[in-house]
C-alpha cells in the first residue's frame, strides 16, 4: 500500500508502462484512488475540482480553485489557480503540453476503462475524459498504474498478513471442533453460533474485518454471498453439509487481510457425492496456482483474465461451468476487496497485469440446489517473483466434522 507521494517512483512506473502522462483528477471525494496515491487527506475532500498532471519526466502541474488554492501544497510541482471554467479547460490544455510525446498520440492514463470494462477502476466520468481528449490526447486507464501505487504490499504488510494467516487457519480448527461439541451434546447447532464462535476468535487474537463471516448449511452454500442466519432453516444437524468463508485481518494501521473458503461434512465420512464435486473444484484452483507458478518462473507477463480462464477450463471440462457463477478471485489489501488485479475473465475482462508484491484470492466454486462448494486460498507474489499459497495446508478432501 502507498507510503507517502514519491515522484521519482511514479514517473518511473510512467516511463515503465509507456505513458506520456498521469492526470489525476477528483472533485468532492469521488476519486479515492486518486487521493490514495497522492496522500491527500481523505477526511478533507473540498468542493471545487482539482487536477494533478504528472508527465513521465519534468515538473508536474497541479490545478486547484482559488478558494482552494492550498489543496494540493503538499505536493512537488507548479500551481496553476484557476477561478473560471474557462480557466480550469485552459489549464488542462497547458499542463497536457507539458508532457511529452513518445508514441504518434499522447497517452494520458486517467482512472479509466474503455467500455467502463473494469469499473473497480472507473472513477472518472466522461466530462474529464472528453476533456483531455478534445485537447488531442488518447485517454488510456491508469489500472496497472493505481495497482503499482495502492495495491503493492510493504514488507510490514507481508507480516501482517502471514501473521494473520494464522489465525484466519486455526479458526476452522475452532469451528469444526465447536460444531461436532454441539452435535454429540445437543444434536445440533445454528450457523449464527458457529459465526459467533469465529468472531470471538478473532477478537481474542486481535484480527478485526469488516463484515461476520459465512456459515452456509446444506442449500445455503449454493448462494456465493449467503447472509449467514436469513436462510429457512439455519440449524445445522447430522448429515449437513458445511461452507465457512471467513476474512480478517489484523486491528492495526496499515493491516492487510487474509481470507479464506473451506467445506466440511457433519458425519465421520464424507458422501461421494461431495467428494466428487470437491475434487473439481481443488483441481481447478490448483491449476490456477500452477499457472501463476509457472508464469512467474519463467519471467512472462500475465493478466487477471489469464489465471481466470485456467481455472474456469477445469470446471467446464467436467461439466460444471453455468454452476460458476463468478470470478476466481479477487484482489486483497486493506480491504478484502483490494484495489490490484482480480482474477476476471468472467464479470470483467481485468487486463491489469499481476504485478510482484501483490495478493489475491484464487476461489474457484461450484454451486448447487442443496449445496455448494467453494475452495479459497490466498496468493502472493514477492519481490522475487515467488509465489506463495497462503493460510495454512491446501484443503484436499472435505473435512468429515465427526471424525475426530
Amino acid at each position: 500500500m502507498p507510503g507517502p507521494f514519491s515522484l521519482e517512483q511514479v514517473q518511473s512506473a510512467l516511463r515503465e508502462f509507456g505513458v506520456d502522462g498521469w492526470l489525476l483528477y477528483d472533485f468532492r471525494g469521488l476519486n479515492i484512488l486518486a487521493r490514495r496515491v497522492l496522500g491527500v487527506d481523505p477526511s478533507n475532500t473540498g468542493s471545487r475540482r482539482f487536477f494533478y498532471a504528472i508527465p513521465a519526466e519534468g515538473e508536474p502541474v497541479k490545478l486547484v480553485h482559488r478558494i482552494e488554492a492550498g489543496a494540493l501544497d503538499s505536493l512537488p510541482g507548479r500551481k496553476v489557480v484557476y477561478l473560471k471554467w474557462q480557466e480550469l479547460e485552459a489549464g488542462v490544455a497547458e499542463a497536457l503540453k507539458s508532457m511529452k510525446r513518445t508514441g504518434d498520440v499522447k497517452k494520458v492514463a486517467m482512472e479509466y476503462s474503455p467500455r467502463n470494462g473494469n469499473p473497480y477502476v472507473s472513477r472518472v466520468d466522461a466530462g474529464p475524459v472528453e476533456l483531455v481528449r478534445s485537447c488531442g490526447a488518447e485517454v488510456v486507464s491508469s489500472g496497472d498504474l493505481i495497482q503499482r501505487f495502492e495495491a503493492v504490499w510493504s514488507d510490514d504488510q507481508w507480516r501482517m498478513h502471514q501473521e494473520a494467516a494464522v489465525h484466519t487457519n486455526s479458526a476452522y480448527d475452532v469451528a469444526w471442533s465447536f460444531i461436532a461439541d454441539r452435535i454429540r451434546t445437543a444434536g445440533s447447532v445454528t450457523e449464527v453460533q458457529v459465526r459467533d464462535v469465529i468472531m470471538g476468535h478473532f477478537a481474542k487474537h486481535g484480527l478485526t474485518t469488516y463484515h461476520p463471516p459465512i456459515v452456509a448449511v446444506n442449500g445455503h452454500a449454493g448462494d456465493p454471498h449467503y447472509d449467514t442466519g436469513t436462510g429457512k432453516d439455519i440449524t445445522i444437524r447430522p448429515n449437513d453439509f458445511v461452507l465457512i468463508d471467513l476474512w480478517a485481518k489484523l486491528d492495526q494501521p496499515n493491516a492487510v487481510y487474509s481470507d479464506l473458503t473451506r467445506t466440511g461434512f457433519v458425519g465421520e465420512t464424507v458422501p461421494e457425492k461431495y467428494t466428487t464435486v470437491f475434487k473439481i473444484v481443488a483441481a481447478a484452483r490448483d491449476a490456477a496456482i500452477q499457472f501463476v507458478k509457472e508464469a512467474f518462473a519463467t519471467g512472462r507477463p500475465i493478466q487477471g483474465w489469464e489465471v481466470d480462464n485456467a481455472c474456469r477450463d477445469v470446471i467446464e471440462k467436467a461439466g460444471y461451468g453455468p454452476q460458476f457463477v463468478h470470478r476466481t478471485g479477487h484482489s486483497i489489501g486493506q480491504e478484502v476487496h483490494g484495489n490490484g488485479a482480480n482474477i476476471d475473465g468472467l464479470e470483467t475482462r481485468e487486463d491489469r497485469r499481476i504485478l510482484r508484491r501483490t495478493c489475491f484470492s484464487i476461489e474457484p466454486g461450484i454451486y448447487l440446489s442443496d449445496f455448494g462448494i467453494r475452495s479459497e486460498v490466498d496468493v502472493y507474489i514477492d519481490g522475487e517473483g515467488i509465489v506463495h499459497v497462503t493460510g495454512g495446508e491446501l484443503q484436499t478432501d472435505v473435512v468429515p466434522i465427526l471424525r475426530k
